[in-house]
């Protein structure tokens, strides 16, 4: 089981500096993710994903859900009430179902991908003034190694804990 820390750093070497000392650790660099700010170049550095900086898995899981709601209502009313000469069962149902879920995860999708991820929120303040944001995943017996060596470069840093989700890099609050 791994935990995902997240913190603030005050630069681009700084940042540099803890991720190539987490990589002599034995942390690989496909487990750091940085998020910065447009004019922050991340040379060499492992960006965050497009799924981990915006609400699309999210949106994609409300629309699921919504459309599948209103697909499967649209279906009993067709079944309930149908059209003069047409008989229509379960696949009908099924049809709707499906389709209504499909159309609004793909909706859903598009208007959250723009939309920023809301855990980042508490950041965006810092990051648009060019600190940048490190997401490290993390086996739990190293985390207390881990935390000292990134004190050791940067000691008044707050470290936030979540548990990676395994599904589309979204994390869940520990």
């Amino acid at each position: 089981m791994s935990k995902r820390l997240y913190f603030l750093v005050p630069d681009l070497d700084t940042c540099k500096v803890i991720v190539n000392e987490l990589k002599d650790f034995g942390i690989p660099e496909s487990q750091t993710h940085v998020i910065g700010n447009h004019f922050t170049p991340l040379d060499g550095l492992h960006e965050a994903s497009f799924l981990q900086k915006s609400e699309f898995t999210h949106g994609v899981e409300e629309g699921l859900g919504v459309g599948g709601a209103a697909g499967l209502l649209g279906g009993l009313l067709a079944a309930t009430f149908p059209p003069a000469g047409l008989v229509l069962g379960g696949g009908a149902l099924l049809a709707s179902t499906l389709a209504g879920a499909g159309l609004g995860a793909v909706i859903s999708a598009i208007i959250a991908k723009d939309i920023p991820n809301r855990k980042l929120e508490a950041f965006e303040d810092a990051i648009s003034e060019g600190e940048l944001l490190l997401l490290v995943d993390v086996p739990k017996r190293q985390i207390n190694k881990l935390v000292d060596i990134i004190r050791g470069h940067h000691p008044e840093v707050e470290i936030g804990m979540t548990t990676p989700s395994p599904s589309l890099g979204k994390s869940k609050p520990a």
